[in-house]
């Protein structure tokens, strides 16, 4: 096989896989904006059903209840994940491979296993189940994620450049801001997207260990989802897309930023 014949079957297999991973997203975009309810017959296009979506008030508090949720346990998980990350680089202990061995088995861990676990664990408590639960559990299991994404910049990372810095006069505060920080910013950027998004789309945790007056996003769409694919839950999702995807290029802009910053 000659290497233009290669080239053409790579450009091939690239393709039809980014229209399997992005049809069915696309699709639901378009259907988004269809005058019928039939998901197969195009009508025309119309706002109608995000004005629905918008008028309906359950809706509107369970994606309320997912952003305080997402957000409040982004911001726990990117602390005590970060800690950690340096913790784990800077300190060696006994016991710190059993630590690196619990962190891979929360991740790996089936998540009804941990739904199951954390209804148990608060009922044990006597915890009203509701947003404390819920922003509790989800910063549980996103801190082995922000942990790891940030642990990952210390890769290659030469130790002496700290010792440096404080043989000229620098506190550890100042090595920590000016040199610490900086080289793990992007870690903790990318971690705590990678919390904020498995936060705010979460299902199986949120249905153990949510109260009634807590109902997420994600549970309001799979409720819908028992009565048919509605063109409201289209336009819900394609709301959702356009979310996580400013949130992506806002992150990508303060990281080019930084990087130019760095450079010049």
């Amino acid at each position: 096989m000659n290497k233009k014949v290669f080239n053409w079957i790579s450009v091939l297999y690239t393709a039809l896989i980014f229209l399997f991973l992005y049809v069915p997203i696309f699709v639901v975009i378009v259907y988004s904006f269809n005058a019928s309810k039939s998901n197969a017959i195009w009508a025309g296009f119309t706002l109608d059903w995000y004005e629905k979506l918008f008028d309906d008030t359950n809706v509107m508090i369970a994606f309320k209840n997912s952003l305080i949720i997402a957000v409040s346990s982004t911001i726990i998980s990117s602390v005590i994940g970060t800690l950690g990350a340096i913790g784990l680089y800077k300190y060696k202990f006994k016991g710190k491979s059993i630590v690196d061995m619990l962190l891979n088995i929360v991740i790996v861990i089936p998540e009804i296993i941990m739904g199951i676990s954390l209804l148990i664990y608060f009922a044990q408590l006597n915890v009203p189940f509701g947003i404390t639960t819920l922003v509790l559990s989800h910063a549980t299991f996103c801190i082995p994620f922000v942990l790891i994404v940030v642990r990952a910049r210390f890769a290659g990372f030469d130790s002496s450049i700290e010792d440096a810095a404080m043989d000229l006069g620098a506190n550890r505060f100042k090595v920590f801001t000016s040199i610490i920080l900086p080289l793990i910013l992007p870690g903790i950027l990318s971690g705590a997207m990678l919390a904020f998004a498995l936060s705010f789309d979460d299902v199986i945790i949120n249905f153990f260990v949510s109260g009634s007056e807590s109902t997420t996003l994600p549970i309001k769409i799979f409720s819908m989802l028992k009565f048919g694919l509605s063109p409201e839950i289209n336009a819900l999702c394609t709301i959702m897309l356009i979310f996580i995807f400013i949130l992506i290029i806002v992150s990508q802009g303060i990281r080019f930023k930084r990087q130019d910053k760095n450079l010049n």
